[in-house]
């Protein structure tokens, strides 16, 4: 079995920057790791790619040859890596005794709506890969109500297409207020818990009230499957990084496989059902980047928690 991440997310939100990171942090734990480019409009690589989709092919013949924009084209670019799936197989089972990093296109309509990511995934795991999905996005987004419940909608959308093993990870938490002050205590966008309160926030603004229906629709959707929640991530942080690969071991299973050492029943059990405390998972961003409560009444706190 080869285990590995399948690093997705929105544009912007640092799939690269991750895996280049993670790599590193790797490295650092005398684990074999390669990275894989799944994107193949990704002209700059800070990493070397071990194998690399644009020599299979690239988005800048396509878009020529067939007169394409940058989406049409991209997705053109996974029907025909899709339909040619066994170049990749070939590729990658070059490392069977490496952990994989794989970079894919930020485009979210491939992993919401369109089905040549998720029938490559499925591929793979057939043919032994044990991959988990670490799903990045935009830890500013937590800033803005609105934007907030976008995210909540497209991490369920991503999941339930995806079908397998998934993590979502808040990432750049080290400038999560950047753009603006947090309404609620982090453990609210961690554990995603009292929406409601986002449905107050966004009838308090005069272009948005007119939707409330529908945002609490939205956001009762989100509560009935109950699957979203969110780890943080600054790639400054070897507390973030740690706990992140932490969740994604544990979800593509390599923390269960024979890779790690003092293998028994008893570390087993252990790892399968410990859970880390709320305040444990949010301390190290709570402490170093986010902006407390002051004498200048600056800060805010849940209601009613």
């Amino acid at each position: 079995m080869i285990h590995g991440q399948l690093i997705i997310g929105p544009p912007g939100s640092g799939k690269t920057t991750y895996c280049h990171a993670m790599s590193e942090f790797l490295k650092g734990l005398d684990r074999r790791v390669v990275i894989v480019n799944l994107d193949p409009a990704n002209d700059f690589l800070p990493y070397e790619a071990a194998v690399n989709v644009s020599s299979l092919i690239t988005i800048e013949n396509v878009m020529q040859k067939y007169k394409l924009g940058p989406n049409g084209g991209l997705i053109y670019c996974m029907e025909f890596l899709e339909k040619h799936v066994e170049w990749l197989l070939t590729e990658l089972k070059q490392y069977q005794d490496c952990y994989l990093l794989i970079d894919c296109p930020g485009q979210v309509e491939l992993y919401t709506h369109h089905q040549s990511v998720q029938n490559i995934v499925s591929i793979m795991c057939k043919s032994g890969f044990m991959l988990s999905a670490v799903h990045l996005v935009d830890s500013h987004y937590c800033c803005d109500p609105a934007k907030f419940v976008s995210v909540l909608l497209t991490s369920l959308s991503t999941m339930l297409q995806m079908q397998m093993p998934h993590i979502n990870v808040l990432s750049k938490a080290d400038i999560i207020e950047k753009q603006g002050k947090l309404h609620f205590n982090l453990d609210f966008y961690t554990e995603v818990l009292d929406l409601e309160e986002l449905v107050n926030l966004l009838s308090d603004d005069p272009f948005l009230s007119k939707y409330k229906k529908l945002n609490k629709a939205l956001i009762e959707l989100v509560e009935n499957y109950s699957l979203v929640s969110f780890h943080l991530l600054s790639i400054k942080s070897k507390e973030c990084m740690s706990k992140v690969l932490k969740a994604a071991d544990k979800a593509n299973g390599y923390v269960f496989g024979i890779n790690e050492e003092n293998r028994n029943i008893q570390n087993l059990l252990s790892c399968a059902m410990s859970a880390d405390f709320e305040d444990a998972k949010i301390a190290d961003i709570q402490e170093k980047y986010i902006s407390m409560n002051s004498e200048g009444g600056q800060g805010y706190t849940s209601v009613g928690r």
